[in-house]
């Protein structure tokens, strides 16, 4: 029964349980004296694929009226880590960028997945003219997309908004993603590997080409087109062209636009931020 001998659980033989009263109350709780010091070794958690932050989301093709899926990223699983000077966002565990076009395999229809929903019949009738009738059928992508498989389907996104005759904001957004996903697959090469020199000028050169239409698209915008702009304001359109600017050497034109952010009273804090650390890049530079 423990230290006291009070028989705690006497007198219940007139209830058929007098055979309690020799049981110890505490005999599953006394403390044990673990063997070892060790902590446990805390479960491994398991690794997420990216496999496991999409999706196959259903379409039907506004150009050739069949049906089809297509991959894309399940919304609040990745969570961005980094901003680059040209607003381009970093991910943890997947680029979400190699996820924004939509392309239906059968008939080359494709755009940025905000634009798809929007292709009108006239623009349907033209990308069945110029796209689809040389187009070659595509088995539509399962599980993920690599790199190579996106900056494709940027490309065909692209012939498509020519095609269609888009706002020249429209092609210069599309440039920018294809520039901005060319920056992520850089990222991804794994330095010592064979050929990575080669692989890293060649996909730098190719994001720089991308990103030199789209600063060229954007300056045309900018004059011809209103606000907003590809989701963006006015400021963050200027903001944008002054990075652009910036990366190519136009120092002068990147400087007018971002003293004009600073000057703002409508202008974000947060973009009012980025302008002046690109300020301090410019004038470093210069």
């Amino acid at each position: 029964m423990g230290n006291d001998d009070h028989n705690l659980l006497g007198g219940l033989d007139s209830l058929g349980l007098g055979g309690l009263d020799s049981i110890d109350l505490f005999a599953d709780n006394k403390v044990k004296v673990p063997q070892s010091h060790k902590k446990p070794e805390a479960p491994k958690k398991e690794e997420v694929k990216e496999e496991d932050l999409v999706f196959e989301k259903s379409y039907t093709c506004p150009a050739c009226s069949k049906p089809f899926k297509s991959l894309t990223v399940r919304t609040g699983k990745v969570k961005a880590v980094s901003q680059d000077v040209d607003l381009r966002w970093k991910f943890k565990q997947l680029d979400p960028l190699k996820y924004d076009v939509v392309m239906c395999p059968n008939c080359g229809c494709a755009a940025l997945i905000g634009e798809f929903p929007r292709i009108t019949g006239k623009q349907a009738k033209l990308i069945k003219e110029k796209i689809s009738a040389s187009f070659k059928s595509q088995d539509p992508p399962h599980g993920k997309l690599s790199y190579d498989e996106a900056l494709a389907r940027y490309k065909v996104a692209l012939a498509n908004a020519v095609v269609r005759g888009v706002k020249a904001s429209e092609k210069a957004f599309i440039c920018l993603k294809a520039g901005w996903l060319l920056r992520g697959k850089a990222e991804s090469l794994t330095p010592g590997t064979p050929g990575y020199d080669e692989e890293k000028k060649k996909t730098g050169a190719e994001e720089d080409a991308f990103l030199k239409n789209a600063l060229e698209g954007f300056k045309n915008a900018r004059g011809s087109e209103s606000f907003p702009m590809c989701g963006m304001d006015e400021h963050s359109v200027d903001y944008l062209i002054a990075a652009l600017s910036f990366r190519f050497g136009d120092y002068a034109l990147a400087e007018k636009l971002i003293s004009e952010i600073l000057m703002s009273r409508v202008a974000s804090d947060r973009l009012k931020e980025k302008a002046r650390d690109l300020h301090e890049d410019i004038r470093a530079a210069r």
